[in-house]
């Protein structure tokens, strides 16, 4: 069964669908960690939990590769993201994470 992550890379969900998808492993449709089950690192895990407007970055990072942070980096550096305080807000949550521990 494909995971959450690649079931919306390959068009088949849409990112707003994941809470069904936690539903689905809330009901027993996996005995794997809930962050295996949707198809991201443990730290991406934490990211999103803490800050759920950071799918967007997470499945980037999926698509391409990249570190979901550098994206969300990379993203602020634009001069339209000097106004958008949700990935501000990744970002700090995001170092926090890894001050704590909580991020690989």
């Amino acid at each position: 069964m494909s995971n959450f992550i690649e079931l919306c890379l390959q068009g088949d969900r849409l990112p707003e669908e994941i809470d069904d998808y936690v539903d689905a492993w809330h009901d027993g449709e996996s005995t794997a960690p809930l962050h295996v089950f949707l198809g991201m690192t443990r730290s991406e895990y934490n990211l999103w939990m803490m800050e759920p407007s950071t799918l967007p970055f997470i499945l980037d990072a999926h698509r391409t590769g990249q570190n979901a942070v550098e994206l969300i980096e990379q993203f602020n550096a634009l001069p339209m993201a000097a106004r958008a305080e949700s990935s501000k807000k990744a970002l700090a949550l995001a170092h926090w994470l890894k001050e704590e521990g909580l991020w690989q």
